[in-house]
């Protein structure tokens, strides 16, 4: 049984934005009174912003390169349990029935050992992102409690939940991104370097005729 191995990719799918966002309440003793006049309403992905930051996306390029190691060493662990599992099969016939059991059992106990491996480094890495989101998050809520009162906003909405209340918004309202550049100017953190465009293939020549 092939095994998926990405783990960089698998655990980071959904961990960013959902491993342990929650929308923040407003911290006490911080309310102010709403202003007179229309209620003026804005919706923001707030895990998407926290994600989105400089800080955000330096965190975790940092996180992924700290698990390459474990990453590389399950590859490798599958590699040699998948070249066992071909051995055994081409040399089957040719094996006594001690000498199959023996390999079968070495086999059986590798992949118990990639499994729980697998385990251990998923958990770490689902801790470790929780543990940075929670940190950034709280600091992004604190750009986004000025930014909203500074614009005069009454309430905000978090649409980054699979459950919200919003069906539509309108996207002058949304203010993901007006928080996002706020957060990266006050963090001073600067933009991660753009990656490299994957290189084309080469035109190939027209036949001649």
């Amino acid at each position: 049984m092939k095994r998926s191995l990405a783990i960089l990719a698998t655990l980071a799918s959904g961990l960013v934005l959902s491993a342990a966002a929650q929308t923040l309440p407003a911290p006490a003793g911080t309310a102010s009174a709403a202003p007179a006049g229309p209620a003026k309403i804005a919706v923001i992905a707030f895990q998407v912003a926290v994600a989105q930051t400089n800080e955000g996306q330096r965190n975790f390029t940092d996180l992924q390169k700290k698990y390459e190691p474990k990453e590389t060493h399950l590859k490798s662990l599958n590699d040699e349990i998948e070249s066992l599992k071909k051995e055994l099969q081409s040399q089957g016939d040719k094996l006594s029935d001690a000498e199959r059991a023996s390999k079968t059992k070495s086999i059986d106990d590798k992949e118990k050992q990639l499994q729980r491996t697998l385990e251990d480094t998923r958990n770490d890495f689902q801790q470790e992102m929780q543990g940075l989101y929670n940190g950034l998050a709280s600091k992004v809520y604190d750009v986004l409690s000025s930014y909203t009162q500074q614009q005069g906003y009454t309430l905000v909405l978090d649409v980054s939940q699979q459950q919200n209340p919003v069906l539509y918004a309108a996207e002058s309202s949304n203010i993901t991104k007006a928080v996002i550049d706020a957060y990266n100017v006050k963090s001073g953190v600067p933009a991660p370097p753009a990656q490299p465009a994957a290189a084309k293939p080469a035109a190939k020549a027209p036949a001649a005729r």
